[in-house]
């Protein structure tokens, strides 16, 4: 498989951490370890194969909170110039790195639940401030994040979904961050000061991430899905009512046997957001009409199985 012959014997995949895409500017050629460690995981790759052990290592590492500056991957340049930027390139490092270890099963691990619950505890700190309501402050001619917010990410939203133990153990915490993410995300752009310099954010969630028309009909489909599924994941799905509609939409072209089936697909959805790649899409080949549909049907059914709906199609 391609993927897997693009890792190198450290267990990285192009020299990179996050990359969700090429990016000239960072010298990234391609996803990076996190994105491809998740997409083998999505893709059903042995769990006990020669990749996750190589990667585990690593990840385990950034959890461990191990200052070696190799551990920066893409952001050392950066730390070197601007110290400022270290902290915060280590926080969303290990974020990623948890939330990757525990969608593949590491949910009971002790060094994955003590990074959880400290993920958890910034998490809740910022829920319960007044900056939850205010996030954003002015700097010069634009809006930048609250130098004290810690908001949800996508990365720590899939680590605590994919962690049923955490979740129960903090309920109410589980709570309050469903009922946030289920309000409208801020709609102004905003940036994140990062040391001295700003940055675009990629990876944060300040509510519902779904664009969807008056139809409901979602702009970016493996967004959508991928959203909709970590909801369905921590139980705030019910709280949702954009990604609830959006849900029911989608729904709708399904046929009588639950394959998804809309009017004139002539071509594969496409993902907009470049979060969703390690998701979507695991069907690469999409030239037939059923190509198309494979993966927005599959997702689906998953969806409706982790919300307890009875799947009884033949």
């Amino acid at each position: 498989m391609v993927l897997v012959k693009k890792q190198k014997d450290s267990g990285v995949w192009s020299g990179n951490l996050l990359g969700l895409a090429p990016s000239p500017a960072q010298g990234i050629k391609d996803a990076g370890t996190i994105p491809q460690y998740r997409r083998l995981l999505q893709l059903g790759w042995p769990r006990s194969s020669r990749p996750f052990k190589l990667a585990d290592r690593v990840l385990f590492r950034l959890l461990s909170r191990d200052e070696d500056p190799t551990l920066l991957f893409e952001f050392q340049k950066t730390a070197k110039l601007d110290p400022g930027a270290e902290l915060w390139a280590r926080d969303i490092m290990r974020e990623a790195a948890s939330a990757a270890l525990a969608e593949a099963g590491y949910a009971d691990d002790p060094r994955l639940r003590g990074s959880g619950h400290k993920i958890a505890n910034a998490i809740s700190q910022f829920l319960r401030s007044p900056v939850a309501e205010k996030p954003f402050v002015k700097s010069g001619s634009q809006f930048v994040l609250h130098p004290e917010a810690h908001p949800p990410s996508w990365y720590s939203v899939a680590m605590l979904a994919s962690m049923p133990n955490l979740q129960r153990e903090r309920a109410g915490f589980t709570e309050r961050l469903g009922h946030y993410l289920a309000q409208p995300a801020p709609k102004k752009a905003y940036a994140i000061q990062v040391g001295k310099r700003t940055v675009k954010p990629q990876h944060l969630l300040l509510g519902d991430p779904i664009e969807a028309d008056a139809k409901s009909q979602p702009k970016d489909i493996p967004l959508a899905l991928h959203y909709i599924e970590l909801m369905a994941r921590m139980g705030a799905l019910p709280w949702a009512p954009v990604a609830s509609r959006v849900l029911g939409r989608l729904l709708k072209d399904c046929d009588e046997v639950g394959i998804w089936r809309p009017k004139n697909l002539r071509s594969q959805p496409k993902a907009i957001n470049k979060i969703s790649y390690h998701y979507y899409p695991l069907q690469v080949d999409a030239k037939t009409t059923e190509g198309r549909e494979v993966d927005v049907t599959f997702r689906l059914a998953l969806i409706a199985k982790l919300l307890g709906w009875p799947l009884d199609y033949v």
